[in-house]
């Protein structure tokens, strides 16, 4: 018996391309051959892996790929013991044939061996990660456009994590900046905290009715000012349709809370001038002022003790806590700000310091490195407002520094519409430091989640909470479970929707490609039948039931037994799986391991549908089959460990 094995298909290829490279040194041996690729060809019936090196060759030797296939076919020796059984020329392909009895023992038997570590190969180059994500602005809840960045990244984490590197996981506190001021001046403003509403979700309804009224009053001033003007009609009449949009938005939050709608309308209104008071705000907390210091973290605290209460439900948790304010407070941004402004791309407008982005990116020849056409102009960056305030992008700068002095390598989970910003900050990250230190920080771009019919708004208090998407999410999953499971107690029913819910809506988030748009249906991330959470969970709680029917495994198993294209099907899925791992984790693709978990739980399922296991023709061939969906049932919980949704025992 072989020794267990991380890479059992692995192991298979490294045989089959050792064979190549030996066969074609005999047969051809003024052609040197370094390095051969093996493909997995279409169908089993062409093999499992396959090569279309012959055609390479054709082209130096002037002859056809077949029967150059052909002859190196032929002298190709198949050793005992081996993982290949035979070897075969098709068309010019050369096509390798797995020894199943082998290879199902090589396989099963390491998953059997290592468990929860299989399929988890390590890297020989472990390095300092940060994967910084979600770093939502604490000034409202989690809502479901958002949600996505927080399934991305933390299925980042855990899969680098699990590839070796020290991974830490980052959370950016946006506590700087005029939305936290808004609704700080909207929160001083009243006497009490919710009654009933979870702290978050009532936080951003303080602040979208702050932003709301006062939106309001400035749209008023604004088309009043416009009429005596004499502005032309279609400027008012665009002004008229965002005062009614606005007005719509209000109408809506003084049904959600009255008391706080009326009671925010009476006290706005009796400043002046909310817009400087809001300002002030931003001003004294730059400036750390002790009371507005104390008032802002005050909310902000309040804000993410919700964000974790959110959380909890899908198992994030994040190692560091990054204030902007700290940044601020300790000197960093300022030294950026000096120390771009002693470059030559610096430069005064309109009494705000910017950032020639351009001349120092044509000067440092870094768009193709960043991948920016060199047609493309990218604009200018403003460091500071005439006031002396900084802006986002100058703090995140500091930021950016900051992690890629902790850190090997950065990966910033922000959405598309980000881009530019990031484009940017790179620059001045290459002016700063140099390009090649700033080619360490990733943008990991995604798309948004959208609902259709459905236009978000956080101001406007227009969206739907993450909190409310699981609710909904374990609500319509245990209306699923009552009908498939009647017989349970209410409290397995309970823990059997949260599961199912929460790994639907994860799944759902993750298993699209990031570049991809997420199209939010019910129909799909709790299809029971396909391509879901639950469609996975499924196959893992068949496999489970399985399992719980049998006595003991006999530690000896012959699994030449296994002889049905199913079985051999799932054997190679098996196999396949730390491929499929270290793949995703070098091209950090998580959809990837979705599709897995998904792949191999629909050949299951074809398997359990036509191959009998506890009434198996003989004792040993049923021992060998439920080794088969032991080894599947640990395959598909490795798989979504690493996307953090649970599997279950039943369902």
């Amino acid at each position: 018996m072989k020794p267990p094995s991380i890479n059992p298909f692995g192991a298979f290829r490294k045989e089959c391309e050792e064979a190549l490279k030996r066969a074609v040194q005999t047969a051809f041996p003024s052609y040197a051959v370094d390095q051969v690729r093996l493909a997995h060809p279409p169908t089993s019936d062409f093999g499992d892996l396959a090569s279309s090196l012959c055609f390479e060759l054709a082209k130096k030797a002037k002859r056809s790929p077949t029967v150059l296939a052909e002859q190196i076919v032929e002298t190709i020796g198949v050793p005992s013991g081996s993982l290949l059984r035979r070897v075969e020329a098709a068309g010019g392909y050369i096509n390798f044939y797995a020894d199943y009895a082998a290879f199902s023992e090589l396989t099963l038997e390491s998953v059997r061996a290592l468990g929860p570590a299989y399929g988890y190969v390590k890297t020989d180059t472990p390095e300092k990660i940060i994967v910084e994500h979600t770093s939502v602005n604490p000034a409202g809840p989690i809502h479901v456009g958002t949600a996505r960045n927080s399934m991305l990244g933390d299925a980042l984490y855990r899969l680098l994590r699990a590839r070796g590197h020290e991974v830490s996981s980052d959370f950016y506190v946006d506590d700087v900046g005029r939305q936290i001021a808004v609704l700080v001046y909207g929160f001083q403003l009243i006497s009490h905290l919710p009654r009933k509403d979870k702290i978050d979700h009532w936080l951003g309804l303080v602040y979208a009715v702050t932003s709301c009224i006062i939106e309001i009053e400035k749209l008023k001033r604004k088309l009043q000012t416009s009429r005596d003007a004499g502005t032309l009609e279609e400027e008012v009449r665009k002004i008229q349709v965002e005062l009614d949009d606005w007005a719509s938005a209000a109408g809506h939050l003084s049904e959600r809370d009255d008391d706080l709608f009326y009671g925010l309308l009476e006290k706005i209104k009796q400043d002046e001038t909310p817009e400087l008071s809001i300002a002030r705000i931003m001003r004294a907390y730059e400036a750390e002022e002790p009371a507005t210091r104390r008032l802002v973290r005050q909310v902000v605290d309040l804000c993410l003790s919700g964000f974790k209460e959110t959380y909890e439900r899908m198992h994030i948790r994040w190692d560091s806590w990054d204030w902007e304010s700290d940044l601020v407070w300790d000197g960093a941004v300022a030294e950026v700000v000096k120390q771009l402004e002693g470059t030559p791309y610096c430069h005064v407008v309109d009494g705000a310091l910017t950032f020639d982005v351009e001349r120092a990116a044509q000067d440092l020849h870094v768009k193709a490195l960043l991948g920016i056409p060199l047609e493309h102009e990218v604009p200018s960056l403003v460091l500071n407002r005439s006031d002396g305030t900084t802006l986002y992008s100058t703090r995140d700068i500091a930021y950016s520094l900051w992690k890629l002095n902790r850190a090997d390598r950065v990966i910033n989970v922000i959405g598309k519409e980000q881009a530019l910003a990031q484009t940017q900050i790179s620059i001045a990250l290459s002016v700063l430091t140099s390009p090649k230190t700033a080619l360490n920080m990733m943008h990991y771009a995604y798309e948004l989640v959208q609902l259709p019919g459905y236009r978000m708004s956080k101001r406007r208090g227009r969206y739907v909470t993450l909190d409310e998407l699981l609710d909904e999410a374990e609500k319509r999953a245990l209306n699923e479970v009552e009908k498939r499971s009647p017989h349970l107690s209410g409290s397995d029913k309970d823990a059997i929707s949260k599961a199912v819910g929460g790994g639907a809506v994860k799944y759902a988030l993750v298993s699209i490609a990031p570049t991809k748009q997420v199209i939010f249906s019910w129909d799909r991330i709790l299809n029971f039948e396909m391509n879901s959470a639950p469609f996975i969970q499924y196959a893992y709680a068949r496999a489970s039931n399985i399992l719980k029917k049998t006595e003991v495994t006999p530690q000896t198993i012959e699994y030449s037994q296994l002889q049905q294209p199913a079985e051999h099907e799932l054997v190679r899925k098996i196999a396949l799986f730390p491929e499929v791992f270290i793949d995703a984790s070098e091209k950090i693709t998580p959809n990837g391991l979705a599709e897995f978990a998904n792949d191999i739980s629909a050949s299951f399922n074809s398997f359990y549908a036509s191959i009998p296991v506890l009434k198996a023709e003989s004792p040993e061939l049923r021992a060998a089959r439920l080794a088969l969906v032991d080894a599947v049932k640990t395959t598909i919980q490795n798989a979504m460990s690493l996307l953090g949704i649970d599997v279950l025992e039943r369902m």
